[in-house]
């Protein structure tokens, strides 16, 4: 069991990220330099947290991805995926059992 999406939110808003984007997919969080979203469409939550790509290398010494990549045309802070008949922006998603485990997630990556 994974947290939703509405959970994920709660947790980056208690670690300092603030909210300036909403659209019907996507709630968009930024912290200094630092931005993610929340896939709202994340029901079951196992691709809830989507990080900048950039982050990639260092985000899997600390937590396994959902995927590779995740693709959507809302994720406008982060590049294009131009791979294939795709042409979105794209990120990599995570998703976390527990608020605990996206907490430390979120101290190791971004602290």
């Amino acid at each position: 069991m994974y947290l939703r999406p509405d959970e994920v939110a709660r947790v980056l808003e208690k670690a300092g990220f603030e909210m300036d984007a909403v659209t019907p997919k996507t709630y968009g969080y930024r912290r200094g330099e630092n931005y993610v979203y929340v896939n709202r469409e994340a029901r079951m939550g196992r691709t809830a947290l989507i990080i900048h790509p950039t982050l990639k290398e260092k985000s899997q010494s600390i937590a396994e991805p959902a995927s590779d990549i995740k693709t959507c045309d809302h994720y406008v802070k982060f590049p294009m995926y131009l791979v294939g008949d795709t042409h979105d922006h794209y990120g990599i998603p995570y998703g976390f059992s527990s608020r605990a485990a996206l907490e430390r997630y979120l101290g190791c990556l971004f602290d």
